[in-house]
């Protein structure tokens, strides 16, 4: 996967609306209803996933948190196949719909803005998994047709050899003579989620921006707003990006990449917004029990450290990450001011309204 697509998400394909973060509600199941909406036990889905011999997926790459690792894992225990074709979640869903009962993929991994679309669509398989419990409500459909994997928080990404002080809230962007790049907020979802995260540090939420666009503005003003959109390794190599604001999966990868020395990801101490990533599984899966292994796989412990190693932080909160893989992870006190998105019905139409406020109230005053 181009590093790219999964972070600056783009929701034309889907009709220019972002949907919300989910925050569903679920009951507590069984562990029988949780792992097969069939009646099969989970030693029948792995036996019928060997039968089937393959899984093919969309949006998840080896390259991506070390999809690799679960790959291979599949591969060894199970002697499954894989098989991916890179995309953006919008472009996962729509091959997934258009491809209708010719189905090629049977799982894809989206943001998780993107799983309610999905599911609208009428285009996934629900599958819970024996790991539903230990999935916060916020990251899964009641149902279980989407459910987070692993998670992202808003971070900065400081590159030390530019800055004299590394900044570790957004009070210091205001205050400090710093750069700071965010991307497109007319159709990035990282960058719209940076400015959520601002509101959120400055007293706002989903319901009201104005605190994250004050913020913006305030910087623009300064002279200290980048309206350049490389929040890439591309854009670290060339020294362009001296202070990004992007995913902390995004930004220890990047670094890791180039030089780990030389950059530092921090969680800014007011507050930072929680979202996720999601598998969905395709309702016409030409290996559909395949698919429901691959999720349950990636819920299983080795499954998230597998995600770990490639910087994504486990959605599951009750499993042990190897001391080394521990030791690369942004330190768990950081998140102590981080949520996820509380009403997402809320934050569905205030994105809505993000480009055009962006536009009129932040854009016009960078210099």
């Amino acid at each position: 996967m181009t590093i790219n697509w999964k972070h600056m998400l783009q929701t034309a394909l889907l009709g220019g609306s972002l949907v919300a973060l989910a925050a569903c509600g679920s009951d507590t199941n069984t562990s029988e209803a949780a792992i097969d909406p069939d009646n099969l036990t989970l030693e029948e889905i792995e036996e019928k996933a060997q039968e089937e011999g393959e899984v093919n997926s969309v949006g998840m790459p080896d390259s991506w948190a070390n999809w690799k690792g679960t790959w291979d894992d599949l591969n060894e225990e199970y002697g499954l196949e894989h098989v991916d074709t890179d995309m953006s979640s919008a472009e996962e869903i729509a091959k997934m719909e258009s491809e209708g009962e010719n189905a090629t993929a049977d799982i894809g991994d989206v943001g998780i803005s993107f799983g309610p679309i999905a599911k609208d669509k009428e285009i996934t398989m629900p599958y819970k998994t024996s790991y539903w419990d230990d999935v916060p409500d916020w990251a899964k459909d009641d149902e279980g047709h989407w459910l987070v994997g692993y998670q992202g928080t808003i971070a900065f990404i400081v590159d030390k050899d530019q800055v004299d002080e590394v900044p570790t809230s957004w009070d210091d962007l205001l205050t400090g003579d710093y750069e700071v790049m965010v991307g497109d907020v007319s159709t990035g979802t990282q960058s719209q989620m940076a400015v959520l995260a601002a509101a959120i540090a400055n007293g706002g939420d989903e319901t009201n921006l104005q605190p994250g666009i004050d913020f913006f503005a305030e910087l623009a003003e300064k002279g200290n707003l980048s309206t350049a959109n490389n929040l890439s390794i591309a854009g670290m190599e060339t020294g362009e990006l001296e202070v990004g604001i992007m995913w902390d999966f995004n930004g220890l990868s990047y670094a890791d990449a180039v030089d780990s020395e030389q950059y530092e990801v921090v969680i800014p101490e007011e507050g930072s917004v929680i979202s996720g990533y999601a598998t969905i599984l395709n309702k016409y899966a030409p290996n559909p029990h395949a698919a429901m292994l691959a999720r349950e796989y990636i819920l299983s412990d080795e499954g998230q450290i597998n995600l770990a190693r490639g910087f994504a932080r486990p959605i599951r909160d009750n499993v042990d990450l190897p001391a080394e893989v521990e030791e690369q992870m942004i330190p768990t006190e950081q998140y102590e001011n981080a949520q996820p998105v509380g009403d997402h019905t809320a934050w569905e139409e205030t994105a809505q309204e993000l480009p055009q406020l962006w536009q009129k109230e932040v854009l016009i005053h960078v210099q």
